[in-house]
């Protein structure tokens, strides 16, 4: 075609153009590149550096008046015995606790407050019970103590949904003028992160044989 340009020609003449263009608008996305690499790199830098510390914040536990009085709210349960069945009350403390299922670079031991995911993630305990039984003659005003070792195993998400618990302790009552002390042995189901249990308590020696059913209502 007459006047036509050759292609080649065209082309030739469009690429300075187009190489100038192309640098115009890539410059911003060059520079915001060269930009957002540095933040990836000390973003991921120091997801490293946290993950190669692996810290661990220890819980903020402390004695405080609202927790003592709750801990004076008692669990109630149902002694039987050959005398029959009755009414009781039992309290709880715990001087020591070593939990071997929470995270290992916080401390395993607590003493008197414990978190409930340290206790019933697994953990072994000492503990002391006073329990009073209404109308007992097992002891002069029905008030007995009980003394000894618990283990707490996790069942169901990590204790928090249900968890067990098997035991033994010693339990002293003075019947008439006389002191007894009995091996007693305990199995335990909790739910509710531990807040809600049943424990039943067996005392198998003749001066003090019983069955103690309790509701274990635990405030940490």
């Amino acid at each position: 075609m007459p006047g036509a340009r050759p292609p080649a020609r065209i082309a030739r003449r469009r690429a300075p153009a187009l190489a100038a263009c192309a640098a115009v608008l890539g410059w911003p996305l060059a520079a915001g590149a060269a930009l957002e690499g540095p933040r990836e790199a000390a973003a991921s830098g120091g997801t490293r550096e946290l993950a190669a510390s692996g810290s661990a914040t220890e819980p903020d536990i402390r004695l405080t008046l609202p927790w003592l009085l709750v801990q004076l709210v008692p669990s109630p349960g149902l002694w039987i015995g050959p005398g029959g069945t009755r009414f009781g009350v039992r309290w709880q403390v715990t001087p020591v606790l070593y939990s071997f299922g929470i995270n290992r670079k916080l401390s395993p031991w607590r003493a008197f407050i414990v978190e409930p995911l340290t206790r019933h993630a697994g953990s072994i305990e000492l503990f002391g019970s006073p329990e009073y039984v209404a109308g007992s003659r097992a002891a002069p005003g029905g008030w007995m103590l009980r003394g000894g070792a618990r283990a707490y195993f996790p069942l169901l998400d990590r204790g928090e949904t249900l968890s067990c618990s098997l035991g033994g302790s010693a339990v002293h009552a003075r019947i008439h003028t006389h002191d007894h002390v009995a091996a007693s042995y305990e199995a335990g189901l909790y739910t509710l992160f531990g807040g809600l249990g049943v424990q039943v308590t067996v005392t198998p020696t003749a001066a003090l044989r019983s069955t103690t059913i309790t509701l274990s209502l635990r405030y940490f």
